[in-house]
């Protein structure tokens, strides 16, 4: 357990993600988006980082986000919601360049357009494979989140498939990149949807996000 947490933060935590999550909405252009309600909280990343799987490990649903070995199968900004006023959004996969162009500038302008204009948006999470590190594409999704200023914070996923030295590598390089990033939340979490590893510190760090914004 991350000692930065507290076990009060801990059980917060828990008890967000134990509710009954389901499937809220779908939109696939900016008049499409539902009326902004409670406080959302939105997954970025690369097509294929594990975005989809992540938001299932959170709520404890299998199959709650569909997941794919695909990438770009996630074309829209989907919208779940459990029992309290927190929404998580699976936000389309970026940087796929095997999808048409025009398809791929659809998904990125609306991706664009989402960040800067949610006022209800707490936290982006952005989503980085532990193997890989930070692409050109992610690199400018954090330019508009600065630009936003949208509180945002990076997430490595697959730590399970990581070699040691893969991690440390990826560690460093965003540590050094963050150091150029002020507005970016200075902690890095490690997660893997497979093994469950850093799910429970990040229900905390949602917790206190929610804790925070009350």
């Amino acid at each position: 357990m991350d000692p930065s947490f507290s076990k009060g933060e801990i059980e917060a935590g828990r008890k967000v993600f134990a509710g009954d999550w389901q499937f809220l909405s779908a939109a696939g252009s900016v008049l499409s988006l539902p009326k902004m309600k409670g406080v959302e909280i939105a997954f970025a990343g690369r097509s294929n980082v594990g975005k989809s799987s992540l938001i299932n490990a959170l709520t404890g649903r299998k199959a709650l986000a569909r997941t794919s070995h695909t990438p770009g199968r996630t074309q829209e900004l989907v919208f779940f919601s459990g029992t309290g006023l927190l929404k998580l959004v699976d936000m389309p996969g970026y940087g796929y360049a095997a999808a048409p162009k025009q398809k791929v500038r659809t998904w990125t302008d609306l991706i664009h357009a989402y960040l800067r204009g949610r006022a209800n948006l707490a936290r982006v999470y952005v989503l980085v494979d532990s193997r890989h590190g930070l692409k050109s594409a992610d690199h400018a999704i954090l330019d508009t989140l600065s630009e936003a200023a949208v509180s945002h914070q990076i997430v490595l996923t697959k730590s399970d498939e990581a070699k040691d030295t893969e991690r440390a590598a990826t560690m460093t390089e965003l540590k050094t990149a963050l150091r150029q990033r002020p507005a970016a939340f200075p902690d890095v979490l490690s997660t893997s949807a497979r093994t469950g590893s850093g799910i429970v510190e990040l229900r905390a760090a949602i917790a206190r996000l929610l804790a925070e914004r009350s």
